[in-house]
């Protein structure tokens, strides 16, 4: 795993391994999760979706996240890659990574960040720009 990753991932894991610093229903695997929206926020993909152009981070794990989060945002920040498709690459190696951490019910909010992810690589190999996503209700059309 990159350095700078391991990083952030060590900061994090630290803080949250205090019960007074973990919020309600925290899961160990909700660090890797959020490091990997803050990847995916920093690199801006061109092909994501309109309504996914950011993903968002929890109001709870970013009150419980304390000094140490702009410590990671600066790390994070520093990340600096040349195009689209190594920031791609460098995304889903790091979910890779994290997902081989956790079994079960942890692999969550991992595997909801990976399908974006996957749904976007495809964009690229197919290169089709992103549709918007219309989530009307079809009762009240």
């Amino acid at each position: 795993m990159n350095n700078k990753i391991q990083e952030v991932l060590i900061i994090w894991h630290s803080h949250f391994s205090h019960i007074e610093n973990q919020y309600s229903e925290f899961e160990s695997s909700d660090i890797e999760y959020f490091v990997g929206c803050m990847l995916y926020n920093h690199f801006a993909f061109s092909k994501a979706l309109e309504n996914l152009r950011t993903m968002d981070l929890s109001y709870d794990f970013l009150s419980a996240s304390g000094d140490e989060y702009d410590a990671v945002k600066e790390i994070i920040d520093s990340i600096v890659l040349d195009d689209e498709l190594q920031k791609l690459e460098f995304l889903q190696s790091y979910i890779q990574e994290s997902k081989s951490k956790y079994s079960g019910d942890a692999l969550y909010l991992l595997n909801r960040l990976e399908y974006h992810t996957n749904a976007m690589v495809e964009r690229y190999a197919k290169g089709v720009d992103a549709q918007r996503v219309d989530f009307k209700n079809p009762l009240y059309r």
